[in-house]
C-alpha cells in the first residue's frame, strides 16, 4: 500500500534536546490500487497526476467499486479529471473509462489504437464466451453482472477507444502537464502506452509489469523486452506498475530479471515445473503468499499457452491484427 507522504528528514539521535522537525511532502501521484482476486477479474492500478487543467487519470479498472473509488477522490480533491490515459486496452485497465466519462464528459482519453486489432480478435472471441457464459443457468449473478458490464464495452466500442491517439512516441502536453509519451509495439498487447515525468523522475509502465506474474494473453515477448529496455534506460526513481506496489530502479531491475529468466526458460528444453520455479524464485519478493499459487497456475498457463505453443501461436501478438 503506498504511503500517503513521503518521510524527506529523520530524525536525529536522542540526545535530550527537541527532535527536528520532520519535512513531509505529498508525492507527485495518487495511487488508487488494484487487485488481483481470486473469484473474478482483476482491476488495475489507477495513478492520478495534478495537471493545470485538473486531474489526469491513468487506467480506469474493470469493477463499478473501483469506479467509485476514482470519483470519490476526484471529488475529494474537487478537482475535475481533465484527462484519461490508457496504458492498453486489457479490460481492467478501461472499463472505467465510461463511469468516468459520464461524470466528466470533457475528459478526452489518451491510447493508442491496438483496441482496433483487439476488438476484432481477442475481444470477439471473448464476447461469444461470455454470451455462453450468461447463457448457462449455472453461471452465478454476481458473475453475470460482471460480464454485462464488459459486454456494454464491447458492444459500445466507443467506450474503449481513444478520443486522442497516441501513435508514437514523443513529448505531449496532457491537461497542460508535460510527460514524455512512450509508445512500445507489440510488448504486453499490440501496442502499450508508458509515461515518463522528467521532474517528477516517475515512470508509469502498465502491463509492462506486473508484479505476481506477467500477464501474457496477448503478448509478444521479443517486444516486452525491448520494451523493459527501453524502461530501464530512463532515469526514473519510481515506477509505477500495472498491477502491484510502486517499485525503485533496484526493483524493477530484478523484476525485470525474473522476466526475461521466465521467457528465455520458457523457450528451452528445460522442464516445465524448473521454468516456473525459477519465476517463483527470481519474483518471489514480488509475490504475496496468497497469490504463490495463483502465480504458478498463471505461469504454467503462459509457458503453454504463449512461449510453448505452436510457432504460429507464437508470433500471434507480435504482428498486426488483421
Amino acid at each position: 500500500m503506498m504511503k500517503s507522504f513521503a518521510l524527506l528528514a529523520v530524525l536525529g539521535l536522542a540526545t535530550g534536546a527537541a527532535a527536528p522537525k520532520v519535512k513531509l511532502v505529498e508525492p507527485d501521484y495518487h495511487l488508487i490500487p488494484g487487485s488481483v482476486p481470486f473469484d473474478k477479474g482483476p482491476d488495475g492500478n489507477s495513478i492520478f497526476l495534478d495537471a493545470p487543467k485538473g486531474l489526469i487519470l491513468i487506467d480506469t479498472g474493470r469493477h463499478p467499486e473501483h469506479a467509485e473509488k476514482l470519483l470519490a477522490y476526484a471529488k475529494q480533491r474537487g478537482l475535475p479529471v481533465a484527462a484519461i490515459v490508457n496504458t492498453h486496452w486489457h479490460l481492467d485497465h478501461t472499463t472505467g473509462n465510461l463511469d468516468i466519462r459520464q461524470a466528466y464528459p470533457a475528459a478526452n482519453v489518451y491510447a493508442t489504437t491496438a483496441i482496433e486489432g483487439a476488438l476484432r480478435g481477442f475481444l470477439a472471441r471473448g464476447k461469444e464466451l461470455a454470451e455462453k457464459r450468461l447463457a448457462d443457468p449455472e453461471t452465478p449473478a454476481d458473475q453475470k453482472a460482471q460480464i454485462l458490464r464488459a459486454r456494454y464495452r464491447l458492444e459500445h466500442p466507443e467506450t474503449l477507444r481513444p478520443t486522442v491517439p497516441v501513435t508514437k512516441s514523443g513529448k505531449m502536453k496532457i491537461a497542460g502537464r508535460k510527460l514524455d509519451v512512450h509508445v512500445a509495439p507489440f510488448a504486453a498487447t499490440e501496442a502499450d502506452l508508458w509515461l515518463y515525468d522528467p521532474k517528477a523522475r516517475l515512470a508509469i509502465v502498465g502491463d509492462l509489469v506486473v508484479d505476481i506474474v506477467p500477464f501474457m494473453d496477448t503478448a509478444c515477448p521479443d517486444g516486452w523486452k525491448k520494451a523493459l529496455d527501453e524502461v530501464a534506460a530512463t532515469p526514473f526513481a519510481t515506477l509505477i506498475p500495472g498491477h502491484g506496489a510502486p517499485m525503485n530502479r533496484a526493483q524493477f531491475l530484478q523484476w525485470q530479471g525474473a522476466f526475461n529468466a521466465f521467457v528465455d526458460c520458457g523457450r528451452s528444453t528445460r522442464q516445465k515445473e524448473e521454468c516456473i520455479a525459477g519465476w517463483q524464485r527470481d519474483a518471489a519478493p514480488f509475490i504475496d503468499e496468497p497469490h504463490r499459487q495463483y502465480a504458478a497456475q498463471a505461469a504454467a498457463y503462459y509457458l503453454e499457452t504463449r512461449l510453448r505453443s505452436s510457432p504460429a501461436e507464437q508470433q500471434k501478438y507480435c504482428n498486426p491484427v488483421q
